[in-house]
């Protein structure tokens, strides 16, 4: 994504790595896109936990550097494309970067691509007014959704459906196990789970976050700090467990 002279956006950049305090709102170079990349006004942008890492130093990143990895906006110049990419179209950004060519890419598993970048990671994000990305990157928002609604699906939808559909290959009437089931991928777990038939089982720490997930679709919440999960789950079951687990956090949290 090359930036051209002249023209200036305003963007969110950070020079330094710390707390919300080093997040300073300046005019950046205008981003020129290289061919085959489409220019994307951003309407939304999500705050991810991404951000917070790449803010805080937790990852290594090239600094100055604008955060910003879930991305909705409307097309601004589409050089060629024309239909459902036309200039005034409403977009979703896909946050990941792949290179087409490796072992991976060909297989169809981009997410493991030997040189995978990410939107606000590796390469600048979508903390500013413009951001320029591939053709591959750029999808039409459906009707119904928002900017903000959109921005709200790219990582922890597309996380939770490769773990439930793509490598858990999930079947209507299975039972899934929806480990943090108030978090980002736990919420979108749930709702691709229940999209598909399945009966969800969700944890949560507190009764409002309990809640929630009965309200996304989950059939019942264990309380995973007073309760057993295994326990739970044989009882909730018959004794027959569950027949996927989404874990994202790991024992350590839970």
């Amino acid at each position: 994504m090359g930036r051209g002279r002249g023209a200036r956006v305003r963007a969110a950049v950070i020079e330094r790595h710390g707390g919300p305090e080093v997040i300073e709102l300046r005019e950046w170079p205008d981003p020129r896109p290289a061919p085959g990349e489409i220019l994307v006004r951003v309407r939304a942008c999500a705050l991810n936990r991404r951000d917070i890492w790449v803010r805080r130093g937790l990852r290594e990143q090239r600094l100055p550097h604008i955060l910003g990895t879930d991305v909705a906006g409307e097309v601004a110049s589409s050089p060629g494309a024309r239909g459902d990419l036309a200039v005034g179209t409403r977009v979703v950004l896909k946050p990941t970067l792949t290179c087409d060519r490796c072992e991976f890419c060909a297989a169809g598993r981009d997410n493991a691509c030997v040189a995978i970048r990410m939107l606000g990671g590796a390469v600048d994000g979508g903390y500013a007014e413009l951001i320029s990305v591939p053709r591959a990157n750029v999808f039409p928002i459906p009707a119904p959704l928002s900017f903000v609604e959109a921005a709200a699906v790219p990582v922890v939808f597309l996380t939770a459906w490769h773990m439930l559909v793509t490598r858990a290959t999930l079947r209507p009437g299975e039972t899934v196990l929806v480990v943090a089931g108030a978090s980002g991928v736990g919420s979108a777990a749930i709702q691709v789970a229940r999209a598909h038939g399945a009966r969800v089982v969700a944890t949560a720490g507190s009764v409002a976050k309990r809640e929630r997930t009965r309200a996304l679709g989950a059939e019942h919440a264990i309380d995973h700090h007073k309760e057993s999960i295994a326990d739970e789950v044989r009882r909730l079951t018959g004794g027959r467990g569950a027949d996927v687990v989404v874990d994202h956090v790991g024992a350590a949290t839970w």
